[in-house]
């Protein structure tokens, strides 16, 4: 990798003032752990970013892209290549239309929640404490509380493998469990077009204030963490089978099974990527041997 070519083509991308060199990834993600990035690149429009990606393939340079790092594994090596963040400049939203919100990929879940709710729009309340993007959240097809992303997504514009430009509409996106046709091909999101329903302002903040205490009575919203560390097995829930297997607050260095909710590993201080990596193949394989149940990682795991 020419490090200095690839600095001058992301400069030219995205301005100087948004690329920074050897960037601590600890500082991008909720887990607070990550190793530093090659280059980190916050382009501010959606062309600069088209650009930047450009960039990176034109020059053959690995890239990984990341809103507010909130369902995320940085190695402790860090990454190789360029970090493009979406969240934090590409965050307008706004209405477009009866019903019709349309966001940028770096936009929070919450800040589209909050401002659905002063719209009088319902819909998508049970994304409020979803702590990531909306990028992420239509490529993850996010839910929870019995929501999810596709139940209120109409279409997302995304940057295809090709780097062109596309529209992708509902019936097109494939959103599963966790999963997308987006996610499979290697798609950049760029913005959503969300459709909501009219309801009662009062009622939606009320269902918003109480999807908040539950995540607060249930989730360790205290600790740094990357949300919910594991996908849920089919015809089980993850967080019962750690309960069980009485794993909750087994550690390795600073990362542990919550005590509060077996769920989620979590870092108590100081923890390290192999920390909680090593947390993870001790639950897979206790779990494994206990229940007959492989558990696969719901976290994103970049650098290992």
């Amino acid at each position: 990798m020419n490090t200095e070519s690839l600095y001058r083509s992301l400069v030219a991308a995205a301005g100087v003032e948004n690329v920074r060199t050897d960037e601590p990834m600890s500082a991008h993600t909720t887990f607070r752990i990550g190793g530093p990035a090659d280059f980190f690149v916050a382009p501010v429009r959606a062309q600069d970013v088209v650009a930047t990606i450009g960039a990176c393939r034109q020059l053959d340079v690995p890239f990984y892209v990341v809103g507010r790092g909130s369902n995320l594994l940085v190695a402790d090596a860090g990454l190789r290549g360029v970090v493009v963040q979406i969240a934090g400049n590409l965050s307008s939203v706004a209405m477009s239309g009866e019903g019709t919100v349309v966001a940028d990929a770096g936009v929070t879940n919450a800040k589209v929640a909050s401002m659905a709710c002063r719209e009088s729009l319902g819909g998508y309340e049970f994304a409020a404490g979803i702590p990531g993007t909306v990028g992420g959240a239509s490529i993850m097809n996010a839910g929870a509380y019995g929501g999810e992303f596709r139940d209120v997504a109409r279409k997302v514009v995304c940057l295809d493998a090709d780097g062109e430009t596309r529209e992708v509409s509902r019936d097109e996106a494939g959103w599963g469990y966790r999963s997308s046709m987006m996610l499979d091909e290697g798609m950049v999101v760029l913005s959503v077009e969300l459709e909501l329903h009219e309801d009662d302002q009062a009622a939606i903040q009320l269902r918003m204030d109480e999807l908040a205490r539950k995540r607060t009575d249930k989730q360790p919203l205290d600790v740094p963490s990357a949300g919910s560390t594991f996908k849920r097995p089919e015809g089980h829930f993850a967080g019962k089978l750690i309960q069980d297997a009485g794993l909750q607050g087994y550690a390795v260095g600073g990362a542990e099974v919550s005590r509060k909710h077996a769920g989620f590993v979590v870092n108590v201080g100081g923890a390290t990527a192999d920390d909680v990596v090593r947390v993870i193949r001790h639950v897979q394989e206790v779990v494994l041997a206990s229940y007959g149940v492989a558990l696969e990682p719901e976290v994103r795991m970049w650098g290992f």
